[in-house]
């Protein structure tokens, strides 16, 4: 009889009817690993091979969550290298960061009941202050390694947006603004470039996440698509010197605003046309008919017009495929309804570090997928024209 089976055979005979399963689990598991690791190191457990390939350092203890209940782990090391057991699956940096939050967030002693719930959904039956603290410092390094990284190349599209979440802050409840930057460069390739937290969207702040980004390499940019805010329009201007465009969607919003419930398809229609213009200059002459058409019966809406014309029409001067993807802040708008999603499960952040934490993993995933996407968000050769390095290739003179 082999020692494996003198162990399973020991292991039933001392097993109560209710831990069975899961100690059964356990042994399967370990003897797994064995094997595994008698594979990458090319002798057993113990034995001595003048062709061993690597050798043995220690264990790493794991708890192993199953619906037999935890089941505790020995994962073997190894000096040189690393083992990692197949049948466990490392979890996505976003969903660590998002454990972590939420440990930190019960360790801190601010949980709720809807916290309680998420924690035993998730499968987890202890928390510990240095498990939080090993988790997070390991989430950290990748966010921070991510958010901190040299920019290179040109960047001629900005997108840039807000959204605001909660964070403990000396005892009291307050909303802080969660600023997020995705660009396109040269290349036709679209990156998140840059996050911040700000207690408030003025100009400083935005010329301070502006120059960050310019000290990490950012160059080239020549039209940055926002909300509309004066501060952000200073910056952008002063930073970078970029034309700067006002998100259509937020202005038809404004727009409608003006109109009543009984107008809002006509006005939409009306200022849409301008919108359906081929050429910059046919634009802006039809944005001015409109006006002028709206002024007697909605002045103020025509004011907002007048006001309003540079900004929301500045994408009209861009490359005419470019368009769809300039004109308004869509392109970042499904990230932010990730950012919402994830975030809108803890609530309550205990501090800025934990929004980091958990923001900055989701942008480092939505990078990642976007680096692996085949096709690019434009074409090389519609892009290419917009470097600064461009090469112009001029007409022959006449002899």
């Amino acid at each position: 009889m082999t020692k494996d089976q003198m162990d399973l055979n020991a292991l039933v005979g001392k097993s109560a009817d209710g831990d069975f399963l899961r100690d059964m689990i356990s042994f399967a598991a370990q003897r797994l690993m064995e094997l595994e690791v008698g594979g990458l190191t090319g002798a057993a457990y113990g034995e001595k091979d003048s062709e061993r390939l690597a050798q043995r350092n220690g264990y790493r203890d794991r708890d192993w969550e199953t619906r037999a209940g935890t089941v505790e782990l020995k994962i073997p090391k190894l000096r040189k290298g690393s083992y990692f057991p197949c049948f466990l699956e490392p979890r996505r940096v976003a969903e660590k960061a998002l454990t972590a939050v939420i440990q930190e967030a019960y360790i801190q002693g601010i949980s709720t009941r809807s916290v309680d719930d998420l924690v035993k959904a998730m499968g987890m039956s202890g928390i510990s202050k240095s498990q939080v603290s090993r988790l997070c410092e390991e989430i950290d390094e990748r966010v921070t390694a991510f958010l901190e990284r040299p920019i290179e190349g040109d960047w001629p599209y900005i997108w840039m947006d807000a959204t605001y979440i909660k964070v403990r802050r000396a005892g009291r409840i307050v909303s802080v603004a969660v600023i997020i930057a995705v660009g396109v460069n040269s290349d036709g390739r679209r990156e998140v470039l840059g996050m911040t937290i700000g207690h408030s969207e003025a100009e400083v702040f935005w010329t301070e996440f502006l120059r960050s980004l310019a000290r990490r390499g950012l160059r080239g940019v020549k039209l940055v698509i926002s909300d509309s805010h004066e501060g952000i329009k200073a910056a952008v201007a002063k930073v970078f010197c970029a034309t700067w465009q006002r998100c259509r969607v937020h202005f038809m919003r404004n727009a409608q605003a003006h109109a009543g419930k009984s107008g809002r398809r006509v006005v939409s229609a009306f200022i849409g046309t301008a919108f359906a213009q081929d050429t910059a200059e046919a634009a802006k002459a039809q944005w001015r008919s409109v006006a002028d058409q709206l002024r007697p019966t909605v002045p103020k809406l025509a004011i907002l017009m007048d006001s309003a014309e540079e900004d929301v029409l500045a994408y009209m001067t861009f490359p005419a495929q470019h368009r769809t993807k300039l004109h308004s802040n869509n392109p970042i708008e499904r990230l932010n309804g990730e950012i919402k999603r994830r975030t809108d499960v803890v609530g309550i952040f205990p501090n800025e570090e934990a929004i980091t934490r958990l923001v900055g993993a989701i942008l480092l995933e939505q990078n990642d997928e976007w680096a692996v996407q085949r096709c690019r968000y434009m074409t090389l050769e519609s892009v290419s024209g917009l470097s600064d390095n461009a090469i112009i290739t001029l007409p022959p003179m006449a002899a």
